[in-house]
């Protein structure tokens, strides 16, 4: 049975349509929320080295938290394990869905690309 790990924000719409699609492709989801357990600096170093994608790609550069941190102007400054370090200190400001098999790791979500990594 196909078995994914996916970090997610259950109120989110982008969120319940990613769970759905994998759901409809088969795959029994390990589903966390991504708020009340981020992945920590470890789980989020393997994921971003899976999917291939910068670090700067893993920020939720739309969400309220990371306006509100000013983190636009902050990051380019900041080293990449606090970059890590923030990141795992708080969900919100994960983009999201985070989904990995171990294997490979996708962040977001667009159709499209679901299909490659998951299809």
């Amino acid at each position: 049975m196909k078995k994914l790990k996916v970090y997610q924000y259950p109120p989110c719409g982008t969120c319940r349509k990613a769970v759905k699609w994998l759901e409809g492709q088969g795959y029994t989801l390990d589903s966390r929320n991504i708020k009340e357990t981020p992945p920590n600096v470890e789980e989020l170093e393997e994921m971003i080295s899976l999917s291939g994608l910068e670090l700067k790609k893993f920020f939720n550069t739309s969400g309220d938290v990371y306006r509100e941190m000013g983190l636009k102007d902050r990051l380019p400054a900041m080293s990449r394990e606090e970059q890590l370090v923030l990141l795992a200190s708080n969900g919100m400001l994960i983009k999201r869905p985070l989904v990995t098999d171990g294997k490979q790791a996708t962040v977001g979500f667009k159709e499209d690309m679901f299909e490659k990594a998951w299809g």
